[in-house]
């Protein structure tokens, strides 16, 4: 990503979270991967003033404690956080959770892949989007 700033993962799968890591350092994108297990755990990273504020969130939908629908319904409604942009990376191909994520405000829904080769193209595809989009300065 074309930004310095971090990526913030909201995922509780840790193989998932390993298999994003192993992707990013394949792909040789730089920014810092932030992971967070659930969404409550990623509003409080995202509320803590000493953190910089990522560039992009990359959000699973199926979480305990929090799920993703729930995460996407509260940043876009918190002023100073609904600008981040949230791309919905997640399993479910539904098409409930698809339009539901885009009338809360996501950015982009990536269907996670499980043949890492198609996993891959999904975030290189990510990174090329986000690496030639304007992105609004949020504490850069």
């Amino acid at each position: 990503m074309r930004s310095s700033r971090p990526i913030l993962l909201v995922e509780d799968d840790s193989v998932d979270v390993m298999t994003v890591k192993r992707a990013f350092k394949d792909l040789h994108v730089t920014n810092q991967l932030v992971p967070t297990g659930d969404g409550e755990a990623a509003l409080d990273y995202l509320r803590s003033r000493c953190k910089l504020r990522p560039c992009v969130i990359l959000l699973d939908l199926n979480m305990p404690r929090m799920n993703g629908t729930e995460f996407l319904k509260i940043i876009k409604a918190d002023e100073t956080l609904k600008t981040i942009p949230v791309v919905v990376l997640t399993t479910s191909n539904t098409e409930q959770d698809i339009t539901k994520s885009f009338e809360l405000g996501a950015a982009g829904y990536m269907v996670k892949s499980v043949d890492y080769d198609k996993f891959i193209e999904t975030i290189k595809a990510i990174d090329l989007y986000w690496t030639l989009s304007k992105l609004p300065p949020n504490g850069e």
